[in-house]
């Protein structure tokens, strides 16, 4: 049998590479190097261990759910109105982040400038359109070319720009913006929607999930570091807030292509979301995914609301936060009422709970009053 690690790996990967990393460099550059490693590995760890935790809550689960499902099946109807609210809290916002991303980029790509970015945001909405509507069949294969893409693209852009950078980009800390990065950097780790995805695409080879998460995460964390350290590297503290744009025209093609695959795997996550954990049929649930998006993005830009790396930081602590405890609940929960047995099962207990609850608290305390 044909393994299907590959393409579990890559939809999951799709799903974190997103608009997250494109933010990663500008506000690291805001805090300093040091500080911004030290976050990428925090996050990268604890990200791995909840994304560790929900793959057994998939696994311990039959049948075809969403967070949403999973939530009510193990938390109730409360908890399951909560991950709703998580869920298209996040994937609303990161989806209106790719949308004014994607504008930014193609503007740049086409044009040299960003004084189109929202006529192409609106025909790339459009594109999206058409193409969310396919499915996962098509997302399987063409989230493999793009991961495929993405590798070689930061391999050239370590070839053109390794030489250009400045140790002293590296080596300062801004103590006044020390917190800033946490919330874009778990927002580009953010990949729970996935899980269910994954799991559909790992259907008959359940025992490939761990190592699935473990490398979803690994890989992720290699690229962002990659590109942050070339990028702050050589621009330090002028690196603009879609980082990509500060490389050229070329290589700002590598944010559309990772947008693209984000925005597909995040709309069929909130559509199936609809469809099967709200019996809303596959047309009303696509309906709603992909239209509240345009609405929240026509908002942000007519009204000059929020910035692009605002965007991401809200969306990754409050929804990235609040799923994080939901999952550890969760969890403990499935390890009682499963009715599969997983292949793999990890150690929980009240004392994890409350320690791992008290730090998404405190980062989302951190983002709102500091």
């Amino acid at each position: 049998m044909k393994s299907k690690f590959f393409p579990a790996l890559a939809v999951f990967v799709g799903t974190a590479v997103g608009a997250g990393y494109l933010g990663i460099p500008y506000v690291i550059s805001k805090s300093g190097f040091l500080p911004g490693f030290l976050y990428l590995v925090f996050v990268a760890l604890f990200i791995l261990i909840e994304m560790l935790y929900l793959g057994e809550v998939a696994l311990r689960t039959k049948g075809n759910h969403q967070l949403t499902g999973y939530a009510q099946k193990y938390l109730g109807k409360p908890g399951k109105m909560l991950m709703f609210f998580a869920m298209i809290f996040g994937i609303y916002y990161a989806l209106t982040a790719y949308l004014i991303g994607e504008g930014k980029s193609l503007s740049y790509i086409l044009l040299g400038n960003e004084s189109m970015a929202f006529v192409f945001s609106i025909f790339f909405f459009l594109v999206m359109v058409c193409f969310t509507y396919i499915g996962l069949k098509a997302l399987k294969k063409y989230e493999q070319f793009v991961m495929i893409l993405v590798w070689a693209t930061i391999s050239l852009i370590v070839l053109f720009f390794a030489k250009g950078i400045n140790i002293e980009n590296l080596s300062y800390i801004n103590k006044e913006h020390i917190f800033l990065p946490f919330g874009v950097i778990l927002f580009s780790f953010l990949a729970f929607s996935a899980l269910p995805e994954v799991k559909r695409v790992l259907s008959g080879q359940e025992g490939l999930m761990k190592k699935v998460i473990s490398f979803g995460i690994i890989v992720p964390f290699i690229i962002y570091l990659i590109f942050t350290t070339i990028v702050v590297g050589n621009f330090g503290k002028n690196v603009p807030e879609i980082a990509v744009l500060a490389l050229g025209r070329f290589f700002s093609i590598l944010a559309v292509l990772t947008m693209f695959t984000a925005f597909f795997t995040l709309t069929i996550a909130i559509r199936d979301m609809f469809r099967f954990d709200f019996d809303l049929g596959r047309f009303r649930g696509w309906l709603l995914a992909i239209l509240v998006p345009l609405v929240l993005f026509l908002l942000i830009y007519f009204f000059n609301l929020l910035t692009f790396t605002q965007i991401l930081a809200i969306s990754g602590i409050v929804s990235g936060g609040l799923t994080g405890i939901l999952v550890l609940l969760m969890n403990i929960k499935a390890k009682k009422f499963g009715n599969r047995k997983p292949e793999y099962s990890m150690p929980i207990n009240w004392l994890i709970i409350v320690l791992m609850s008290a730090i998404f608290i405190a980062a989302v305390l951190a983002e709102f009053l500091l």
